[in-house]
């Protein structure tokens, strides 16, 4: 893991050290901090980020161009032999693209490849903000866009990867915010009060899957102890809450024990703000449910 590095020392150090300690905030482009580095002293690390941002929108487009090429294929050969940089190897294997299957691999092949003819440069997407699902449907609709358009999206792109990056990079005051959150709580409307001892499941549904990423209970607050999802960006993509009211109302003593109206309840949502906040309760009853996106 790369060592982390104080604002403070990046405002103080020499250019050449500067540059050092930031490789690989933006991939193989040691030109943006040696850029931004004329604009020191930062008064937060959102600055800094801002800094080197202007950098890569004030530069040529023979040079943003260039830029964007050296970045990897997505789920290219090159990801799948453990062959491009630790960063974005570390990035693209959270989404798993380094161990798709050969019907996978071969889908992503066919997509970069009518990428690269198009626009002459890798499709770039922070998958670090993305479901496997929704890369590929940002991949099928940014395929139609006019290559300055589609420029300017990568370049986009490029900017929440390496916000991610710095922050994991970079202490000191005023972070970007980078981290989402999702939270459910359940309330009992039947006898007037939180839902204590409510199961909770999430799930990403996928197109051809489904993934558990969370389980808890609810607590005497009706709420989980700890957010379902937080620290990170949500993945832009689709989920699923499923609320065991069966067993709650059950141990109530509300219903019998076989075949209850409200077994287990699922509740499918989509995540579009990586960076958003997410409270998805559940008001309900032995007989009735209904939810809504509260803050």
């Amino acid at each position: 893991m790369t060592q982390r590095v104080a604002l403070d020392a990046l405002n103080s150090a020499a250019p050449a050290e500067f540059v050092t300690l930031l490789a690989g905030v933006f991939e193989d482009a040691d030109w943006i901090a040696e850029r931004a580095c004329a604009e020191r002293p930062f008064p937060t690390v959102a600055d800094l980020h801002d800094a080197m941002m202007r950098a890569v929108r004030q530069a040529s487009t023979a040079e943003q161009i260039a830029f964007v090429a050296g970045h990897p294929d997505l789920a290219g050969k090159a990801v799948r032999a453990g062959a491009v940089g630790g960063a974005s190897m570390s990035e693209q294997a959270g989404l798993g693209l380094d161990r798709l299957s050969d019907a996978e691999f071969a889908q992503f092949e066919r997509l970069n490849a009518a990428y690269r003819q198009r626009f002459r440069f890798p499709f770039v997407i922070c998958v670090r903000r993305q479901t496997r699902d929704a890369v590929l449907a940002a991949f099928e609709r940014r395929l139609v866009n006019e290559p300055a358009a589609e420029l300017a999206a990568a370049i986009d792109e490029i900017g929440h990867i390496s916000r991610l990056r710095l922050v994991d990079r970079v202490d000191g005051a005023g972070m970007p915010a980078v981290a989402g959150r999702l939270s459910t709580h359940v309330l009992d409307t039947y006898h007037g009060r939180p839902a204590e001892g409510v199961a909770v499941e999430l799930y990403e549904v996928g197109r051809s899957a489904r993934a558990q990423l969370a389980a808890a209970r609810t607590n005497s607050n009706g709420r989980t102890d700890q957010p379902l999802l937080t620290g990170e960006p949500l993945r832009i993509g689709t989920y699923e809450l499923q609320f065991h009211l069966g067993d709650y109302f059950r141990a109530c003593g509300v219903i019998g024990a076989a075949h209850p109206f409200l077994d287990v309840v699922p509740l499918r949502f989509g995540i579009a703000e990586p960076e958003g906040q997410y409270h998805v309760p559940l008001v309900a009853t032995p007989w009735s449910y209904a939810t809504y996106r509260g803050s």
